[in-house]
């Protein structure tokens, strides 16, 4: 008799999961447009408030600080109140910091367009918290590395999305224009609001803690030995999760923040429009369709096995990015961007694995280590100031320690 697999999202007892699936899936594309556009903003303000490449850098610094603030108290917001409540909290803040764009265009000053990114963020945080953990849940519990994957492949089409649109609107307006930053975040703020009434009449299952013991069977031996009051950080796997994760956001935000100012510099006569055009159809465009080809690959090869892979051949990218060996250094960048894109997700199922009952909690940890973005691009704008390929260091230290955390969950696995 032939097995079938279970279905991607279909619960133990038969329920399908699947509009609820999609409609989160949506969170996924909206938060990938919205810090795919930061990567245009950053080097807009380098032109527009004359900052250096370390000072442009704040335009990721209050993006990703806000997540090291707002997970942990996020994470008791879903606790306490449910996903539904906290999706739809997170996209009215995301509304708001939209339309804050508004009043920010008639200061002369970077400040309040830093300010309304910050409320963005806070509103993306509390999206993240609650997408996801509930990405991994809706499903049967062996695939949920590979359903996270095949939601975050959908974060990558918003990343395409993200300069393209900020390209054009802020790159192709005339100079001068001080409401060409607020137009893309005006047209944000719409679709947000369109998503949020949606998700008020749509009816979500709210899967709660006890359903989550099961929910990574791998190791469910260590989930039985927890006690409510073990800390989460006794598992070690899990630690080594949320310094992964931190050095994977520093590694992705910096490579993401200075791609426009390294190919123009690489290349001179490459215009920033264009090169936003390069960012969206060639990096952001890779990104996905590794995140989706990552999603199926996991069917035959185990997330750590893949996730070591992919951060080895990074490591070796970051070497031929830094080598500025032009067209060489060039598709060596592209590339990274493919073998880049599982590592959140699959990082993030990881480190989610054994914690059952804990679950709600370590997901808002592992959002909060998101923060490691807030800093490399300062850190990446100063070393590499006179040099852009110089700082591609930070992105390969992050890379390297990757490659330890995927080989030390290769070795966990063999041991359980």
């Amino acid at each position: 008799m032939k097995c079938e697999r279970p279905s991607l999202v279909r619960s133990r007892d038969g329920v399908s999961y699947l509009l609820p699936f999609a409609l989160v899936t949506l969170l996924f594309l909206l938060w990938g447009f919205a810090h795919g556009m930061l990567d245009v903003l950053n080097k807009h303000f380098q032109g527009a408030f004359t900052m250096s490449k370390a000072e442009s850098g704040l335009v990721q610094f209050v993006t990703y600080i806000a997540y090291f603030l707002v997970a942990l108290p996020a994470g008791a917001l879903m606790k306490r109140f449910g996903y539904k409540r906290g999706i739809l909290f997170g996209l009215g803040l995301f509304a708001l910091g939209a339309f804050s764009f508004i009043p920010a265009a008639y200061e002369a000053s970077a400040v309040p367009y830093l300010i309304a990114l910050f409320v963005i963020a806070c509103g993306l945080c509390i999206l993240e918290t609650a997408a996801n953990p509930y990405s991994t849940v809706l499903g049967p519990p062996e695939s949920a590395a590979e359903r996270l994957n095949l939601s975050q492949s959908f974060n990558g089409l918003g990343w395409i999305l993200g300069p393209l649109v900020g390209g054009a609107l802020i790159f192709g307006s005339e100079e001068g224009d001080t409401f060409a930053l607020v137009r893309p975040y005006i047209l944000v703020g719409i679709v947000v609001l369109l998503v949020a009434i949606v998700f008020t009449f749509i009816r979500l299952p709210e899967i709660k803690e006890e359903e989550m013991e099961d929910t990574f069977p791998d190791e469910a031996s260590s989930v039985r030995e927890m006690t409510p009051t073990l800390s989460i950080w006794r598992n070690r796997q899990f630690v080594r999760a949320v310094v992964a994760q931190c050095c994977y956001c520093a590694a992705q935000t910096g490579i993401f923040s200075f791609f426009i100012n390294y190919v123009t510099e690489l290349q001179p006569e490459i215009s920033n429009v264009q090169a936003s055009r390069i960012l969206a159809f060639g990096g952001m465009a890779l990104f996905m369709i590794g995140r989706l080809t990552g999603s199926f690959t996991m069917r035959r090869v185990r997330p750590a096995r893949l996730l070591a892979t992919y951060s080895g051949i990074s490591v070796a990218c970051m070497l031929l990015v830094m080598a500025s060996l032009g067209s060489i250094s060039l598709y060596a960048l592209y590339l990274c961007f493919f073998f880049m894109s599982i590592m959140f997700p699959t990082i993030f199922a990881l480190g989610l694995e054994g914690m059952g009952v804990h679950t709600k909690r370590a997901s808002s940890f592992l959002v909060m280590s998101v923060a490691g973005g807030a800093f490399s691009p300062m850190l990446m704008g100063w070393i590499g100031e006179e040099d852009m390929a110089a700082g591609f260091i930070i992105p390969l230290l992050c890379f390297a320690y990757i490659l330890y955390f995927s080989i030390r969950c290769m070795k966990r696995r063999r041991t359980v």
